[in-house]
């Protein structure tokens, strides 16, 4: 009877759609229903043990982390406790037992150890009513990369599934925060996207602030108080070695990478007047961009590198400003109520996401020209934006009242899926790196 049940609603639920429909996740309005995926362990090819672990746990863990990965994007949500596969039922899935759990896509992979001493995983994506293959692709990895192989599944699917841009194989650097409120110890910090594979890379006995990838992700530009001067710095993240960027007594702070990497903008104070120059990634005299009788910071390239959005108090108040790459051409964007900071392009380029103070602080978005803004967030003090590598979702932190600490947080461009990144300690600054090659 059950088989007969399942069979039914297999043949149901094919009749009630189109002929050509193709299995889709809306992602243009607010997450109203999850779609429903069976991501169930993936078994061995032959159980083995790898430096990662044996094979069998391998494929267990690695089909956890998929299934975290699309749950935490709001727009899934998986079976619980999905009926074991075979290695034979890669290429032929039992459509009748994942209908019957609900599922309308499923994830099936494998792992295999290599006898090169690399592992393999493969992922496969089904539409579980149409009974059809929307996907396949294998990825090769050192043993110490095995849950890449599960961010890369994870990113497989959620291309196919939304038509949006990947974003789970990605890493984040931010700034780890420890201590009584007013006398903080904070270290640059590195970890993947969902808080795995964290690492201290600097020791605390420096005050950090503001760490920015290189597109290469091999280096890190920041803000740090060695010697007792704030100035900024680059830290290759390979070697743990770190340089001076400006060589000059004034205060240089607030850095970030042009998205080819051959500049660095950043802000400096002379003679009490801040400023927003630019300079040679490898070193230089730097640019003066910006000549107002203001503080001008935060300087943040568009994706293509012809324009740069920044904050200035030009107005009697913090708002944002755009300006070409050469500093031409300077015109306000935000009009609406309160003040506006830290604003950062989105790599689609259609958005640019800020920090809003209006009593509390919350995070928003704008499009480039000003237009179209809206509140993402609504908590006491949330600041500090980062894109996602694919422009869908924003990373931040969030202080709490009263003691200060700081964690933090992601949302996505609905404002729905709000959620903690969990990190060892408190966390601020974060800054989303690209997808990882």
């Amino acid at each position: 009877m059950p088989r007969l049940k399942s069979l039914l609603l297999l043949v149901l639920a094919t009749l009630a759609a189109p002929a050509a429909a193709q299995l889709r996740v809306d992602v243009s309005g607010g997450i109203s229903q999850p779609m429903p995926i069976a991501i169930p362990d993936m078994p061995p090819r032959v159980a083995m043990q790898t430096p990662a672990g044996e094979t069998t746990a391998l494929g267990r863990q690695i089909a956890k982390i998929v299934s975290d990965d699309l749950k935490g994007s709001g727009l899934f949500r998986p079976v619980a406790s999905p009926p074991p596969v075979s290695l034979t039922q890669m290429d032929a899935p039992d459509y009748p037992t994942w209908a019957n759990t609900g599922a309308q896509a499923l994830v099936q992979g494998f792992v295999q150890a290599n006898g090169d001493g690399t592992i393999f995983v493969g992922c496969y994506l089904y539409d579980v009513f149409a009974q059809t293959e929307l996907a396949r692709q294998g990825f090769t990895l050192r043993p110490e990369q095995w849950r890449r192989g599960a961010h890369k599944c994870a990113d497989e699917v959620y291309a196919r599934l939304t038509g949006e841009g990947p974003y789970f194989d990605s890493r984040v650097v931010y700034v780890s925060e420890t201590g009584p409120k007013n006398n903080r110890i904070k270290r640059l910090a590195i970890m993947d996207q969902d808080g795995a594979n964290h690492r201290f890379l600097t020791n605390g006995q420096s005050l950090v602030l503001t760490p920015r990838f290189a597109p290469n992700q091999q280096t890190i530009v920041y803000m740090s108080f060695q010697n007792d001067r704030p100035r900024v710095y680059v830290y290759d993240v390979g070697s743990g070695r770190q340089r001076l960027v400006v060589d000059q007594p004034n205060m240089t702070f607030a850095p970030r990478f042009s998205p080819d990497g051959h500049w660095i903008v950043f802000s400096m104070s002379v003679a009490n007047n801040t400023d927003i120059y630019r300079v040679a990634a490898s070193g230089g005299r730097p640019e003066r961009l910006t000549t107002s009788p203001s503080i001008d910071t935060a300087p943040s390239y568009s994706p293509d590198g012809s324009k740069i959005v920044f904050e200035s108090d030009r107005s009697g108040g913090q708002q944002i400003y755009v300006m070409n790459a050469d500093g031409s051409n300077q015109q306000r964007i935000s009009f609406g109520s309160g003040r506006y900071a830290t604003p950062v392009w989105s790599p689609k380029g259609d958005l640019i996401a800020f920090t809003k103070m209006d009593g509390n602080f919350r995070i928003g978005t704008m499009s480039p020209g000003g237009g179209n803004e809206k509140v993402l967030t609504n908590s006491w003090q949330d600041e500090g934006p980062s894109w996602s590598p694919n422009g869908r979702v924003i990373m931040f932190f969030r202080s709490a009242q009263g003691s200060g600490k700081a964690d933090l947080w992601s949302v996505d461009l609905t404002g729905v899926n709000e959620r903690r990144i969990p990190t060892p300690l408190d966390g601020s600054d974060p800054a989303w790196g690209p997808i990882l090659p």
